[in-house]
């Protein structure tokens, strides 16, 4: 029998900063029934507006609904994350794949990485070029090095880059895509609007050092100055362009947990560069319950790379998440392994956010009933998160569009939030 997910009363509130405060939590449960799966995923932390709250909304939907017709088929999490994640790729509302932002030559470069926790095998690219959806790359890397060595003893690889990715992936039966193909109307716009700020920007510092030669002030460099702000102030509204990574962790119906993540980059990056989402324990995390963690976790990261990276912050959340008290733990990873953490001292605005979920069987009423104990949340120093999650069991996924409390400041203040998720089971 199906079953739907539905609200109920909200977690208890730890005791936060008022720059920090969560603004709700729910707990959400759900009758008995087969455990067949969870589902969360991120279109990315940075700045949505709210003139396109609907598309990306919509987006998370479809990417939760794939999500779970793979896990009632009865695959198991890593398939499941990896087709909830090609939708968020092929959206051209989100900075991974299909629309991705274009570098300093007007080129597409992708980013992506999957985790399997049950056999911790993981599969990476960087810096991808015409490939439409570069997890199937990395899902394909993950796969191959889990059929062991290759011939002559060799070890295979497990993160690739550039062109040597591009064409191991067409040697696996990925087929290319033209990257002209996978820029949108949307991407090439905000590539022309912030190469003339960056070229008006750049004159306008020409024009200041020569100041500072003893030339006088004229009416051309007041006018640059006056065109890199109107066009900054016109390019606003369209700011959610330079979201960065999307992604999506997963529970399936035996307890495995899996996590993906997928990116077009920085806006305006050099050629070559890598971000976080193809980084062993940067961009994703998953990994399965064992004797020393008695709890499954999975982690995906997004915001700023370099920050990201320099703080490996999905292994951090995941390391966290073993403490009693989730919420607790995942703010206080947030607060001291990101924002204060002494490799992004020199960092006055810390920005990135993450989607965790962790889980463990818990015995019901009787000793052969457990049910599986999904707790799962989200954080984000940016100014808005848009999430998506749903239940095997539920009807229709959930989306929200996280916000900062008011009066906090990005990259110095957070938000929390999440729920949990009981899922029942009858033991064979």
């Amino acid at each position: 029998m199906e079953n739907t997910l539905s609200l109920a009363k909200g977690l208890p509130d730890p005791l936060l900063p008022a720059n920090s405060r969560s603004p709700r939590h729910n707990s959400i449960s759900s009758a008995e029934g087969k455990a067949v799966g969870f589902v969360l995923v991120h279109a990315g932390a940075g700045y949505h507006s709210e003139s396109k709250a609907k598309e990306y909304k919509h987006v998370c939907k479809r990417a939760c609904q794939k999500a779970v017709d793979r896990l009632k088929a009865g695959a198991l999490a890593v398939e499941a994350v990896t087709a909830a994640l090609i939708e968020l790729e092929d959206s051209p509302f989100t900075n991974a794949g299909m629309g991705s932002n274009l570098n300093l030559l007007g080129e597409i470069e992708c980013d992506a990485s999957i985790m399997d926790g049950k056999t911790l095998h993981y599969g990476a690219v960087g810096a991808l070029s015409g490939i439409k959806n570069p997890v199937l790359v990395a899902r394909r890397l993950l796969s191959e090095a889990q059929k062991g060595k290759l011939s002559a003893g060799r070890i295979p690889p497990c993160f690739l880059v550039g062109k040597g990715a591009q064409q191991w992936a067409v040697s696996h039966g990925i087929p290319p895509c033209p990257s002209e193909k996978m820029a949108t109307k949307f991407s090439m716009s905000a590539y022309r609007r912030n190469k003339r700020k960056m070229e008006l920007a750049e004159k306008v510092e020409t024009d200041r050092c020569q100041l500072k030669r003893g030339r006088q002030s004229n009416d051309s460099d007041l006018g640059s100055l006056g065109k890199v702000k109107a066009i900054m102030a016109d390019g606003e509204e369209n700011d959610s362009a330079c979201l960065d990574t999307v992604g999506v962790i997963v529970v399936d119906q035996e307890g495995n947990v899996a996590a993906a993540v997928s990116s077009g980059g920085l806006a305006m990056k050099h050629p070559g560069r890598v971000g976080q989402a193809a980084l062993f324990g940067c961009g994703c995390w998953a990994q399965n319950s064992c004797n020393a963690n008695p709890y499954s976790t999975a982690v995906s990261t997004s915001g700023c790379g370099e920050h990201l990276m320099r703080t490996m912050l999905a292994r951090e959340c995941s390391s966290a998440l073993q403490s009693e008290d989730a919420h607790q733990a995942l703010l206080e990873a947030m607060q001291n392994k990101f924002i204060s953490s002494p490799f992004l001292a020199s960092e006055d605005c810390v920005l990135g956010g993450v989607i965790v979920l962790r889980c463990c069987r818990c015995a019901e009423t009787s000793s052969d009933i457990q049910a599986l104990l999904v707790e799962f949340l989200w954080s984000h120093t940016t100014e808005s998160m848009c999430v998506g999650y749903m239940s095997a069991q539920d009807t229709k996924a959930k989306t929200h569009i996280s916000r900062l409390p008011p009066g906090a400041v990005a990259g110095q203040s957070l938000a929390i939030e999440g729920g949990v998720c009981r899922l029942g089971s009858t033991s064979d």
